[in-house]
């Protein structure tokens, strides 16, 4: 079987999609009798790359500065390349798995991570709604069979664009062996670069944008005494996205204070390091697919407070705290009883561990292969 794969995502720092694609295609590689062809945008490659290409931000603004309707633009170019490597390669299969999929001769399939930018618009920057809202359902319509992170989102689909069940087939997402419980010596290296003391800091991880509902937790924060504010400070670990003046100015005083830490992007080693370390993580996004963070933090042992909506209950079960995103005093009260609380930590801490093993990527890779096996064969 021959596949291709579209490895764009790969080209910038990682976020969700980035593990997403790089996790799949280590497994579809090392999958025996599978050949996998990658496009990286202006060209096709076997090698799968780990780290990002310097300077794509850069391009990617001057791009979006300078050329009138540059996703158009860039979509026409890429395009013509992926159909050249097509041509030359004569795939069984194309995957695209990140949205939004490019005109293939091939049998396709699509992964739709979440319907956010339909849902929640505002929370997207508007070149991006447009971008979506143009070019997403006619590669939706073109795939042979779509894969979800999770039966949320195929609920979504069917909502939505009144998709037939039988065309969406979910399939979980992973967690790196990476992400695994740690003691406080074995944290000690990582934490001491950052001031931070295990067990005692509080931890929101994801990109810096309005769909992550960062500023309720930031509220939240806000409430607790002061005495459990500089005991426990609120780590942020993320890449800047894009709206975030608002957010800036809340947490900047509490910056200055030491009570807020921003980490910015880390890398995966620093960042499981990090989250093995935590008292708990906040992760009151108010719309997710699947949310990685919640299950990286479950595979360390480590309880999570989230969002009761979307499919967080589905990833999460009952291994952490649900609370209502737009709820900063139910967030704050969640906290406080984690803190006080050791035993229903420690309990939730081992349900959390014992269910991060029902996802792994090898099992992601193999579903995957199975859905690839089902278009071929026509079923």
């Amino acid at each position: 079987m021959r596949v291709a794969l579209n490895a764009t995502s790969l080209l910038s720092p990682l976020t969700g999609l980035g593990q997403y694609t790089y996790h799949l295609a280590k497994g579809l590689q090392a999958t025996e009798g599978l050949e996998l062809d990658l496009f990286y945008g202006t060209g096709w490659d076997k090698e799968l790359r780990a780290t990002p290409l310097p300077g794509v931000a850069a391009i990617k603004f001057m791009v979006k500065r300078f050329l009138p309707n540059p996703y158009t633009a860039s979509l026409f170019f890429r395009q013509y390349r992926f159909n050249k490597g097509i041509r030359t390669k004569q795939p069984d299969i194309y995957h695209e798995p990140n949205f939004l999929a490019f005109n293939c001769t091939k049998p396709s399939i699509i992964t739709v991570h979440d319907l956010s930018w339909l849902r929640f618009p505002h929370t997207h920057p508007i070149e991006r709604v447009r971008a979506m809202d143009r070019y997403f359902e006619p590669g939706l319509r073109r795939a042979s069979l779509v894969l979800t992170d999770s039966a949320f989102v195929k609920r979504e689909l069917i909502d939505v664009f009144g998709m037939r069940p039988e065309l969406i087939v979910p399939v979980p997402l992973g967690v790196e062996p990476l992400f695994k419980p740690l003691s406080a010596e074995e944290t000690l290296p990582v934490l001491s670069r950052h001031s931070l003391i295990h067990g005692e800091y509080l931890l929101a991880v994801g990109t810096l944008e309005p769909r992550k509902n960062l500023q309720v937790a930031l509220r939240a924060f806000m409430q607790l005494p002061s005495t459990i504010r500089k005991r426990y400070p609120l780590v942020l670990v993320g890449m800047k996205g894009w709206h975030t003046s608002a957010l800036e100015e809340q947490m900047a005083p509490m910056i200055r204070a030491g009570e807020v830490r921003q980490l910015g992007y880390l890398s995966r080693e620093d960042l499981a390091t990090i989250v093995s370390g935590a008292l708990t993580l906040i992760y009151p996004s108010i719309y997710e697919g699947f949310g990685l963070p919640p299950l990286e933090a479950m595979a360390c042992g480590v309880p999570a407070i989230v969002s009761n909506v979307s499919s967080l209950p589905e990833v999460v079960g009952d291994t952490g705290l649900m609370i209502d995103p737009h709820d900063a005093e139910a967030i704050a009260q969640a906290i406080q009883m984690l803190i006080s609380d050791p035993a229903t930590r420690r309990n939730l801490s081992l349900k959390a561990l014992a269910r991060s093993k029902e996802f792994t990527w090898d099992l992601c890779a193999a579903q995957t292969i199975d859905a690839y096996r089902q278009v071929l064969s026509g079923d």
